[in-house]
């Protein structure tokens, strides 16, 4: 049995700035044919820095779709032809001002795979040097060193609803307690 879908017909419902809405009729593995809506982005990139005296560093700022400010790593959206580590130093200049000499790919996965095609790498910079951040003209941010226990904390008793940063910062604690 194939482990791909074979492509049957597809129509562009919506093209917007950060993601274009598509139908797709297609026959996925095991001949089920199926209208699916797929929501197509560019892909994301997420940087956790990390500190030598145990901090991350936050930033706090308002999503509407969650129609609240919410505590996450530095993350943003890949420009065309941009490679992921580039996009990773860019965010991490433009949100917190910081630049980085070590970086680590850390964790890959796809956000929400029932519906939208946006993968996202997570990579731990380190050796960070502070600067003057550089936020776009739509972003209000709120920057915050976290002991990491501190974030692992605010995960545990919900403070934290970004699965992103979930994510990391449960892999950071993880490796840290080996």
């Amino acid at each position: 049995m194939s482990s791909q879908a074979r492509l049957l017909s597809s129509k562009t419902l919506y093209r917007g700035r950060v993601f274009q809405l598509k139908r797709d009729r297609i026959v996925e593995p095991g001949n089920i044919t199926a209208t699916r809506e797929v929501v197509e982005h560019a892909g994301s990139v997420v940087v956790m820095p990390f500190l030598p005296n145990g901090h991350v560093i936050l930033i706090r700022q308002f999503r509407y779709p969650a129609r609240q400010s919410l505590w996450e790593l530095v993350a943003g959206s890949m420009e065309p032809g941009e490679s992921v580590i580039r996009a990773a130093r860019r965010e991490l200049l433009e949100e917190t001002g910081y630049s980085a000499r070590s970086w680590k790919r850390i964790l890959y996965f796809w956000a929400s795979p029932g519906f939208v095609a946006e993968s996202m790498s997570i990579y731990l910079a380190r050796d960070l040097t502070a600067g003057t951040a550089q936020p776009e003209a739509d972003e209000a941010i709120e920057l915050r060193l976290v002991p990491l226990q501190e974030a692992v904390a605010m995960v545990m008793s919900g403070k934290i609803h970004d699965g992103k940063t979930i994510s990391g910062i449960l892999w950071l604690h993880a490796q840290q307690n080996q």
